[in-house]
């Protein structure tokens, strides 16, 4: 089979920076063309430096992009939704890295993001992304969404729970995520100012984060609505996401739930997952999950703990928000739809130490 000829749209972001990344070392992907408005004519390594030696192209406007096999967009939000008609002109398959069409329903995405959808005819032609909630559909998707870096982490926790319904739905989660600044992009402003920045441990969306939506949208694939009450903080980390969520047992079973039911429950639901790791151990020092140790990595490390005394499941995952939560998965992503082995170009295992 030749390689697949790959374009990326909005390649100059952290986002994109990975793509560009993965794809290089990819078996089978040849890129074709990435896209940047603001830095037309300049080398891709000018903007990642890490690139220097492995790719001499330059980034090309949106308006000498060429068709090509498949086509990953990685701009900001609203920005894809206005060129989708062009740029569905351009390649059979496009997998889209913003928020854009991430919502199936219409209704969910006018509550959480303030707005009408400006093209709601398309909401029903995209496939959410996350491989290990939806992987059939991918495979047979022709346009596939990316995923909320917090909302991974946060469904990835969950999942199990709600598959093997052993939470309490009437009463619903708690989560806590905490985040990595890369979350917020690469353009600078007040909030990441160094002297702002470091040392911070900032709650910047007690309530109201639109990641919630994705949520609330993979609860109800698994049975009845749960309310999600999703908290996000910024702290001293770069890359990564730690999303901490507080479930409860479902009335009459707190008596014959035990660790071992969990394990069970989180082994059935990712047993055979290439990328999700449970860690819970014992002793040592990553004895639950971490984000540190997934830098680069499109790993997802889920681990839980049970408090017989109040039936409270705490379960937790650890991501690193540039791959799992966003190329990383969109690679993984291509793969299905390609008929690639998953993990082709996703083999890296992360440092230690960083």
């Amino acid at each position: 089979m030749s390689a697949l000829r790959v374009s990326i749209v909005g390649a100059s972001g952290y986002a994109g920076g990975e793509l560009l990344r993965l794809l290089l070392a990819h078996p089978d992907v040849t890129i074709a063309q990435a896209t940047s408005e603001s830095n037309t004519g300049r080398y891709w390594h000018a903007l990642h430096p890490n690139l220097r030696g492995h790719a001499q192209a330059k980034f090309v406007s949106l308006a000498d992009l060429e068709p090509c096999d498949l086509l990953f967009t990685a701009l900001p939000h609203g920005e894809t939704v206005r060129r989708i008609d062009e740029l569905a002109k351009l390649a059979p398959r496009i997998i889209d890295l913003s928020a854009d069409f991430r919502l199936r329903d219409e209704g969910l995405y006018q509550r959480w993001y303030g707005q009408p959808h400006p093209r709601p005819d398309w909401l029903e032609r995209f496939t959410y992304g996350l491989a290990e909630i939806n992987r059939e559909a991918i495979r047979d998707a022709q346009y596939v969404s990316g995923v909320g870096c917090n909302a991974t982490a946060t469904i990835l926790a969950l999942w199990p729970l709600l598959q093997h319904d052993l939470l309490d739905r009437d009463r619903g989660v708690v989560v806590e995520v905490k985040a990595g600044s890369s979350e917020g992009g690469a353009s600078a402003g007040p909030a990441s100012h160094h002297p702002d920045r470091s040392h911070a441990v900032r709650s910047f969306a007690p309530t109201g984060h639109r990641h919630t939506a994705e949520v609330l949208q993979a609860v109800g694939m698994t049975g009845a609505p749960a309310e999600v009450h999703l908290s996000v903080t910024a702290i001293e980390l770069v890359r990564g996401v730690l999303a901490t969520a507080h479930a409860f047992v479902p009335a009459g079973r707190r008596e014959e739930l035990a660790l071992k039911d969990l394990w069970q429950a989180y082994r059935g639901s990712y047993g055979d997952e290439p990328f999700v790791r449970l860690v819970r151990e014992r002793q040592g020092v990553y004895r639950y999950p971490e984000p540190k140790i997934l830098a680069g990595s499109n790993h997802a490390d889920v681990g839980f703990d049970y408090d017989p005394e109040t039936g409270r499941i705490v379960a937790i995952c650890a991501i690193d928000n540039l791959m799992k939560g966003a190329a990383g998965s969109a690679v993984q992503c291509l793969n299905l739809m390609c008929g690639l082995p998953e993990t082709a170009g996703l083999g890296f295992p992360g440092l230690h130490p960083v």
